[in-house]
């Protein structure tokens, strides 16, 4: 995500209208009567002639949306091509489109996808281009997971947004919807149509290792509330908007990726809890919907996951519901799907179930043949193909693909990272940063009488390509503001001879800003903020991720809640610190007390300001 470097795609030149004239015969000719980008009913007469056309072959293809490696897709680095032939058997985007005619990719910063947006655009205008080309091309879905704040595949110089719990922690569904809609026409302008966000999982616990600060909150009226509205946005923009991850991951403390978690609610309580954001997703025409690895007894007690269950994603999803868009899996390289279960059977079971993409098998041949075997032995009907191809080639007309499958240069340069985006990003973040402790008033902090500030703290990898450490970003933000700040890196778990050192540096301060990430109550994060305390120098903490630091924290004069580590949630808590606005975040999540999580320490709702 670091790696900024355009070089050579081997695709760069913006095809001529020739071109796309030529790439796209047959396949826009069939759908000329499909109408504009948002047509609400595309021509299913022209789509069904185009499946009719298909290939077995072809139509298991559609169903899958698959990694690979490189910044172009015909001359990606050695390094990316040895990748692709050793996980995938194919060397490039474009054979990987030739060989098994997947219907989607999604991009991935750790597979040199999104180096930068220039790039980007280019690697999306040739995988269309290599799609386009082949008989009966199809053009192809290219998603993302760009949540913002913690989970975001597109770094800088686009714009990155808060995270959904400092979204919810603004409460405003204008700010939300403006953030889909900005960062929805950036996606787009690069040729990401398909987002997987926003999560619309309601985070009930505390101890969620997987969700946590990527759900808007605790509250499932306020949660489908903003889930409602960003998908308005983003899907206003003309990108795919998916909910995630149904029928609901927020009450689980194992993480799917590596285990398989087990949801306990009755089906009362998920009526209640789990199922309103995924409703109001539904009601506000959401394209698309992920589903979840893990299990739910109360909704299906076969011990299988949602994703492998036909009684959650047809009963439930489709048939109470309503719900006829697309249904994508979350990765089927995670581990709570593959745990009963081996490689080839998923897929097979995913189509059974309901779900219309497969996304990212760990395998690409072995899944495939599976699907073409299961068909060519009756276990599934190429009928049940048909139905899941029809809704991925309505969400393409939908999106204008057929239509305009390519994107400009010029998009890029009038829509990425422009001085308007980023400045909304900023005014979203001062409506979200959330003070919870201010003993003595000791905020906004004066310049004059605090002058020097030290800044200690976690300094995890940077989540989505912003600039980071978060002290030093912390640290730069307070310079600008008019303090003489210096960072200091203590890390999650500071050594007795770190913390010396922060004590030591802080009597040479005036005060100590802390930037502390999931503090429990054995951590030496805590035992650092205590003997800085006992320093006498006023200590400002910081939490970085979960706002739940602020319980193990009882000595620290100062909390705030910033709920992530980007570049845009710092500068609005350096902002709050120093008194440039004032805190308007409210807790979208219960703080329990940490001696009894029994009892509420600070409400939802909670939040002052000065």
């Amino acid at each position: 995500m670091h790696d900024t470097g355009t070089g050579s795609t081997g695709n760069t030149a913006q095809p001529s209208r020739r071109t796309v004239l030529a790439a796209t015969a047959g396949v826009t000719a069939a759908l000329a009567a499909a109408g504009p980008a948002h047509a609400a009913a595309p021509d299913d007469s022209r789509l069904r002639a185009l499946v009719s056309r298909m290939t077995l072959e072809e139509k298991v293809g559609q169903l899958f949306v698959m990694r690979v490696y490189g910044h172009s897709a015909t001359a990606p680095d050695q390094a990316d091509i040895d990748a692709n032939l050793k996980e995938i058997g194919v060397r490039t985007a474009a054979e990987l489109l030739a060989k098994y005619r997947v219907g989607g990719i999604i991009y991935f910063a750790w597979a040199h996808n999104t180096r930068e947006p220039h790039q980007i655009a280019d690697l999306s205008n040739g995988i269309q281009r290599a799609s386009l080309e082949l008989p009966r091309g199809l053009p192809v879905l290219i998603s993302t997971d760009q949540e913002h704040g913690i989970v975001a595949r597109v770094g800088k110089p686009a714009t990155l947004f808060p995270g959904a719990m400092a979204v919810g922690a603004g409460r405003s569904r204008s700010d939300a919807r403006t953030l889909g809609r900005i960062a929805g026409a950036e996606l787009r302008a690069m040729g990401i149509r398909q987002d997987y966000s926003p999560v619309a999982d309601v985070n009930v616990n505390p101890a969620n290792p997987v969700i946590g600060v990527r759900s808007f909150g605790a509250d499932p009226r306020a949660v489908s509330a903003l889930v409602a509205a960003e998908v308005a946005g983003y899907q206003g923009s003309g990108v795919a908007a998916t909910a995630k991850h149904f029928p609901g991951h927020g009450d689980t403390n194992v993480d799917s990726h590596t285990g398989f978690p087990t949801i306990t609610h009755s089906r009362e309580l998920w009526e209640k809890l789990d199922a309103p954001p995924f409703r109001a997703a539904i009601a506000a025409g959401i394209d698309s919907i992920m589903t979840a690895h893990l299990m739910v007894p109360a909704l299906d007690d076969s011990g299988d996951p949602a994703t492998l269950s036909r009684p959650i994603l047809t009963g439930i999803l489709r048939e109470r519901l309503g719900y006829d868009g697309v249904v994508v899996t979350d990765s089927l390289g995670m581990e709570g799907v593959r745990s009963k279960y081996g490689d080839a059977r998923v897929p097979v079971l995913a189509l059974k179930a309901g779900v219309d993409q497969l996304l990212n098998p760990p395998d690409l041949d072995l899944a495939w043949n599976a699907v073409l075997t299961a068909v060519r032995e009756g276990e599934l009907t190429e009928a049940r193909l048909d139905a899941s191809i029809l809704r991925v080639l309505r969400l393409k007309s939908k999106l204008g693909l057929f239509r305009s499958p390519y994107v400009g240069q010029g998009g890029v340069d009038r829509t990425v990272g422009t001085r308007a985006h980023l400045a909304a990003a900023d005014r979203i973040a001062e409506r979200t940063t959330t003070l919870l402790v201010n003993e003595g008033r000791l905020l906004p902090l004066s310049r004059r009488r605090y002058p020097r500030v030290l800044v200690v703290g976690a300094d995890p990898a940077s989540p989505s390509g912003t600039t980071g450490p978060p002290t030093g970003v912390l640290a730069g933000a307070l310079n600008e503001l008019g303090f003489t700040a210096t960072a200091l890196s203590t890390g999650t778990a500071p050594s007795a001879a770190t913390i010396a050192k922060a004590i030591a540096a802080a009597r040479d301060a005036d005060a100590v800003v802390a930037a502390t990430y999931n503090v429990t109550a054995g951590s030496t994060q805590k035992a650092l903020v205590e003997q800085l305390v006992a320093t006498g120098r006023p200590v400002v903490a910081v939490a970085i991720r979960n706002p739940y630091d602020v319980a193990q924290l009882p000595t620290a004069q100062v909390c705030l809640a910033a709920y992530s580590w980007t570049d845009v949630e710092l500068r609005s808590a350096a902002r709050v610190i120093a008194g440039r606005v004032k805190p308007r975040g409210k807790l979208p999540v219960p703080v329990q007390r940490a001696d009894d999580p029994e009892q509420v320490l600070y409400p939802v709702g909670y939040g002052l300001s000065y």
